[in-house]
């Protein structure tokens, strides 16, 4: 999330109450998370185990809870208790929860010739473009950007919060819920079958390419990427962080685990668990998914099995 003007390193320390060290006048522009942060911005680290990756990420200043590490030079931190709780505290002052007023609405944009039909829900600063059909009760939350030509069909919502928790066992609730600050950016000539979810970036933005084609009852996680001319048939799940580039065609009820990638023009096979990175170019299946002749291949075997064994029984006897 960028904020609405850069701010300097000694305000942020005020609103969080943090020690600073380092340069208490450095602009900071944003807030992100360790995956998507950008220099400039601001990230938060509370273990000691990505303590290193933190310092070291693109990330100009960290909230820490820590005193105890060699800082990068020209980085700055900023030293809390609880760095989970300055983000939340960041985010808050920045995008508070307002609830709406209304079904649409003011700050809407919409292109021309857009049909909006009835129930739907549209958030504040969201941004549709000229030529969409959005039909009857689809939900689009705030800073959603849609492009021209998208069709996206009923029941359908697109904007909802990540599934992503802060986990410590050392507290009574286990799971805190990590504020979503991001959105979606959806691209020209997508089609969103009925009833969807797709959710928002935690800090920063989950995106759908243009030309992709998505069917019914299909779940996109946070901050994932899918890049143009995608085809997922129906109850497909990607998890969140994930990469899927042009051109993929993932069938029905594939499942996709998170902070991986599938590369370009690759097919997985209907009823597929994807749980690594897989290249692009080649058609997988099974579960863990691999390439679909070699799993093929395993089958006809399997299925040999009880002939062999009988046979292996009938040598020995």
């Amino acid at each position: 999330m960028k904020f609405p003007a850069p701010v300097t390193v000694q305000w942020i320390a005020a609103l969080i109450q943090a020690e600073v060290i380092g340069d208490a006048a450095a602009q900071a522009y944003g807030i992100n998370e360790i995956h998507k942060v950008e220099e400039g911005d601001l990230c938060f680290v509370d273990h000691p185990k990505y303590y290193n990756t933190c310092l070291n990420s693109a990330a100009t200043h960290i909230i820490i809870n820590t005193k105890a590490v060699q800082v990068p030079a020209g980085k700055t931190l900023l030293v809390v208790k609880e760095p989970f709780e300055a983000y939340l505290a960041i985010v808050n002052y920045f995008r508070p929860f307002t609830p709406a007023l209304k079904a649409i609405d003011d700050t809407a944009i919409m292109g021309t010739n857009t049909v909006i039909m009835p129930n739907v829900f549209i958030g504040k600063h969201v941004t549709i473009g000229s030529n969409c059909i959005i039909q009857p009760n689809v939900v689009i939350h705030d800073y959603t950007v849609i492009g021209n030509n998208v069709v996206i069909q009923a029941g359908t919502v697109v904007g909802s919060d990540a599934f992503y928790y802060n986990t410590k066992k050392n507290r009574e609730v286990w799971y805190r819920r990590m504020q979503s600050c991001g959105n979606v950016i959806i691209g020209d000539d997508v089609e969103i079958g009925a009833g969807c979810t797709i959710d928002r970036g935690v800090t920063a933005s989950t995106t759908i390419g243009s030309g992709t084609k998505i069917d019914n009852l299909v779940h996109i996680g946070h901050d994932t990427s899918i890049g143009k001319n995608c085809l997922f048939a129906a109850q497909v799940g990607i998890a969140g962080a994930t990469v899927i580039e042009d051109g993929v065609t993932l069938w029905g009820q594939v499942g996709v685990s998170k902070t991986l990638t599938i590369g370009a023009n690759a097919t997985v096979y209907a009823q597929s668990g994807v749980p690594a990175s897989l290249q692009g170019g080649k058609v997988y299946f099974g579960s863990p998914a691999e390439e679909a002749i070699v799993k093929k291949k395993e089958l006809v075997w399997i299925k040999r099995i009880p002939e062999m064994w009988a046979k292996l029984n009938r040598t020995t006897d």
